[in-house]
């Protein structure tokens, strides 16, 4: 049977919180103060603590100081307000989620169905972490590179939480992965798990999607619907590309977050949110807000603990052992086993990947079917451009005057006689952004052409154009 210990000096906060965890059949004991939460927990070690910080002898996070005392209880704050400050002090501390006065017998009760001892998830975060150096992953993340091991430390360190995520990274690096595995690590793991874009959602359909709506609400609404957040229950909701949600919508998010609650379109009754919420953006966050597409309180309620992944190109050293994976995954769901040629490998650590892994992926599947056999030479894999070579170091041909300028010429068919010029010093994504203008100018706007004549996805290239109309610098492109 579970036992919980509630320290909290107002007598009768503590006495409802112990009637309603006693109706759980659980076992409870109280203290009003520290020395008698020390001897509680003396006298029998506590599978759940909930802690009120602020006690007549101290602060509860006294109790932290030794680690060995709450080594085998996982704690949950309770509070009589929630705050940005709340929950980096529970990170901080070590808690796993945090109440907020009066207790909502729905969340108290998603507490207690995921209490879990934090010895056998550190258990578990040890064991993926043991596999990063003969296997190359950590769950459903691969790479060696030291971005990634920063990036996995991160993950273990947050998932043990309830804390909000704000993953940042460019578009096929993986944003949705590092979501699913922080959930995969966390105490909500047996519940749902639910990923929406949301700038694949029509603004007009937008706050119904996430919120719900009653029947008759609007137009066309014959019946109930439950939102993502009411789907999502006990679990984890992860919000990609929140930069594309309508800024009036924004506003009710942030109320979500603050204070757990929600109302359905057309509703009047508010609703409990038992959710852990994840968000991303392919955007630099501090831009989004500059140019009007984030709420400045929304990021900093987002931003609790932020997480920013490596894009492909930062750690090529990882392409061979991603692509390798990758292969043997489409010969597993085929049936035929392929493998790279050494002259495709040498191609593939070339490449520059602007679409990051999901265009490795992709390149890797393509090559699969295009090859006859079971090698898979360079033939059907990207080639990697002159501006490729230029930004890793490699050489290009002098243009004059030859001390100031060097030339990128577009070696492609399609691009006889047409090449696009750099000054020396030119950033990476100035670069970037000058030959995906002219790419499309080149090709007259055609943006499955432009897209195909770069090697990058469509959905890429659509984002990129969005970052350069936000941000003023698509004059280029008309």
């Amino acid at each position: 049977m579970t036992h919980a210990l509630i320290v909290d000096d107002d007598v009768d906060s503590a006495s409802t919180l112990k009637a309603l965890i006693m109706a759980e059949q659980c076992t409870v004991a109280v203290a009003h103060n520290l020395r008698d939460a020390r001897r509680q927990i003396a006298l029998q070690q506590p599978d759940l603590v909930l802690l009120d910080l602020q006690l007549p002898d101290g602060s509860g996070m006294e109790l932290f100081s030794v680690p060995e005392l709450l080594a085998n209880s996982e704690v949950v704050l309770i509070t009589g307000y929630a705050s940005l400050e709340t929950s980096i002090q529970a990170l901080r501390l070590g808690a796993a989620d945090y109440l907020v006065k009066p207790i909502n017998l729905l969340r108290l009760q998603g507490v207690l169905s995921r209490l879990t001892k934090p010895a056998l998830l550190k258990a578990e975060v040890e064991t993926l972490a043991a596999q990063v150096a003969p296997s190359g992953h950590f769950g459903a993340l691969w790479g060696r590179a030291p971005a990634m091991l920063q990036l996995y430390e991160q993950i273990a360190r947050v998932a043990m939480t309830s804390v909000t995520v704000f993953i940042t990274g460019e578009s096929g690096s993986g944003k949705e992965v590092v979501a699913q595995t922080v959930h995969d690590l966390s105490r909500r793991r047996k519940q749902p798990f639910l990923a929406v874009n949301c700038g694949a959602i029509s603004p007009n359909l937008i706050e119904s999607e996430i919120f719900g709506h009653e029947k008759g609400s609007f137009t066309g609404a014959d019946r109930q619907h439950l939102g993502f957040f009411e789907r999502a229950s006990g679990g984890t909701l992860f919000l990609d590309e929140i930069t594309e949600m309508p800024m009036e919508l924004q506003v009710k998010l942030l109320r979500v977050l603050e204070t757990g609650s929600f109302m359905r379109v057309g509703s009047t009754q508010m609703q409990v949110a038992d959710v852990r919420v994840l968000a991303a953006t392919n955007r630099r966050p501090e831009q989004a807000v500059a140019a009007g597409q984030l709420r400045e309180d929304l990021l900093y309620r987002l931003n609790v603990f932020p997480i920013e992944l490596p894009p492909l190109r930062d750690r090529l050293s990882d392409v061979d052992l991603l692509a390798r994976h990758f292969l043997t995954a489409f010969g597993a769901q085929e049936g035929q086993a392929k493998h790279f040629s050494a002259a495709a490998l040498e191609r593939l650590a070339q490449y520059r990947w602007p679409g990051n892994v999901r265009e490795l992926r992709n390149a890797v599947q393509r090559a699969y079917v295009m090859a006859a056999g079971d090698v898979i030479d360079e033939q059907w894999l990207p080639q990697p451009s002159l501006l490729s070579h230029a930004a890793a170091g490699g050489v290009v041909a002098p243009a004059t005057p030859p001390a100031a300028r060097r030339t990128a010429s577009l070696s492609d068919e399609a691009f006889e006689q047409e090449s696009i010029t750099l000054t020396i010093g030119t950033t990476l994504a100035s670069a970037e952004r000058t030959l995906i203008l002219a790419t499309l100018r080149h090709h007259h706007h055609q943006k499955e052409r432009t897209a195909a004549a770069l090697g990058i996805s469509l959905k890429t290239l659509y984002n990129r154009l969005k970052e350069y109309a936000a941000d003023g610098l698509d004059h280029a492109a008309h």
